[in-house]
């Protein structure tokens, strides 16, 4: 078994917009992938601009190997209908960890991620410094997809005895 490198948490906040899949509206729920990993957030029914604000935590052994975020309209008779796809770039936010800025005033912004070909961002986004820990803030274009947004927040947590980035 390959040893852990450290936990990525990502808060999947909420979704901007949304494709509408059913007669009036849609339930969506969001399936984070990474490897044989796979995480999801509950059933938001009836609602294109869903709150989720849940913690998605994932153990991380590759940190090149991509994470994957597919929004989805709950079906209870078929089979659920895609409503977008976005490929989330841990890259930037992981050579900041790297760095070992934890100490920095909350708030201080240590890097911005402008959106480009690779990354699915909507806007640009900041990595800062929030509570002793390093964050960043992204709302994500979903591809594939009429329209919509998915805003969320990834953390790292060390793991006492792992080897680390």
């Amino acid at each position: 078994m390959e040893e852990l490198v450290g936990l990525l948490r990502i808060r999947v906040k909420r979704g901007i917009n949304l494709a509408q899949r059913d007669t009036l509206s849609s339930d969506p729920f969001v399936v984070i992938t990474m490897g044989s990993q796979k995480l999801k957030t509950r059933v938001v029914e009836n609602n294109c601009n869903p709150e989720w604000n849940e913690e998605l935590t994932l153990a991380l052994r590759h940190p090149d190997e991509p994470v994957n975020l597919i929004v989805y309209d709950k079906d209870t008779f078929t089979s659920h209908d895609k409503m977008g796809d976005a490929k989330i770039d841990i890259k930037p936010f992981l050579e900041v960890h790297k760095m070992g800025l934890q100490e920095l005033p909350d708030g201080t912004e240590i890097k911005r991620v402008v959106p480009n070909r690779e990354n699915c961002l909507a806007e640009a986004s900041s990595i800062v410094s929030n509570n002793g820990k390093i964050v960043q803030n992204m709302i994500l274009l979903l591809r594939n997809v009429e329209c919509g947004e998915v805003e969320i927040q990834l953390e790292w947590i060390d793991i006492p005895g792992s080897r680390g980035l």
